[in-house]
């Protein structure tokens, strides 16, 4: 689908049947609100953001790590918010809020563990790459990295029986059959599709829409292709993160056009893998959800 308000039927069935079941949390909708009123100030989004005390005790856990290295001690929403900048602050609060929603949706065909050490290598590499490339948000990259496979969650729960398909084929592939390839094989579309839509349904910020529905397809972006293309390459990197190996061949291509719209060249594979497996387990205690 080549537009961030492309439709597919079937999709968006998919994304319609699961909308009763996982919502944007409430301190997500109050901070973007606040950011989309041109009146509002950075007092107001603290403010709003205090109101939820679980929520201020993880950003100030965030803003406090190594993610962030400040020179002092981020106390306070209101300095959290300063320092940060409100744009990554909404970033944040997507990430560490929407990862609890997809709780619910526990199946017996993925392990969520390896599901969000994924997601979460992914966003570290899509940050880092970010930092690189320059002209980027990283926290926005990071969201869009630690959100970018929400689809693959949804097809198990609610098409469990064709995902147990999907699954089968990559196993049985003699070519490790990429996943998004069997999906598209089964379903006809793929997890990205599905993430996609549900990004549109939610009406998140179109870089994060661009980045989950073409991440597989650099080829449909029409907009926000830096971004996409970051994100492309950091979900290849973090699976080599995930084999601790540097070999290409180990791992699913990378398209070559990426590398030149990231504005990035193979350099920085083995500083990004290593740098992401180094914060992987700081990352999983700040942003996974709870048992």
């Amino acid at each position: 689908m080549s537009e961030l308000n492309a439709s597919n039927p079937a999709v968006d069935d998919l994304v319609r049947d699961i909308s009763g079941l996982i919502t944007l949390p409430d301190v997500y909708l109050r901070i973007n609100r606040l950011i989309e009123d041109p009146n509002s100030s950075s007092a107001d989004l603290a403010k709003a953001i205090s109101q939820d005390a679980a929520f201020t005790i993880r950003l100030l856990k965030v803003a406090n790590s190594s993610l962030y290295s400040f020179p002092s001690s981020v106390d306070t929403v209101h300095k959290a918010v300063t320092i940060i900048g409100t744009a990554q602050v909404r970033s944040l609060a997507l990430s560490l809020t929407v990862a609890r929603q997809f709780n619910v949706l526990l199946n017996d065909l993925v392990s969520m563990e390896n599901f969000w050490k994924h997601s979460l290598l992914c966003a570290l590499c899509a940050r880092l790459l970010g930092r690189e490339a320059r002209r980027c948000d990283p926290d926005a990259l990071f969201t869009a990295g630690l959100l970018h496979d929400i689809g693959e969650l949804i097809l198990f729960n609610r098409r469990p029986d064709q995902s147990r398909e999907v699954v089968l084929k990559v196993l049985d592939s003699q070519d490790e059959l990429p996943i998004h390839v069997a999906e598209q094989q089964v379903f006809g579309f793929d997890h990205s599709d599905v993430g996609g839509a549900l990004a549109r349904q939610w009406q998140l910020p179109e870089v994060l829409q661009a980045c989950i529905a073409h991440h597989h397809a650099l080829e449909h972006a029409s907009r926000h292709k830096r971004e996409v293309a970051l994100v492309h390459l950091a979900n290849v990197l973090a699976l080599m993160a995930e084999i601790d190996s540097l070999e290409f061949d180990d791992v699913e291509p990378i398209d070559p056009a990426a590398w030149e719209l990231a504005g990035l060249d193979a350099d920085v594979v083995e500083p990004t893998v290593r740098a992401a497996q180094a914060e992987l387990d700081e990352a999983l205690s700040l942003f996974t959800p709870a048992d």
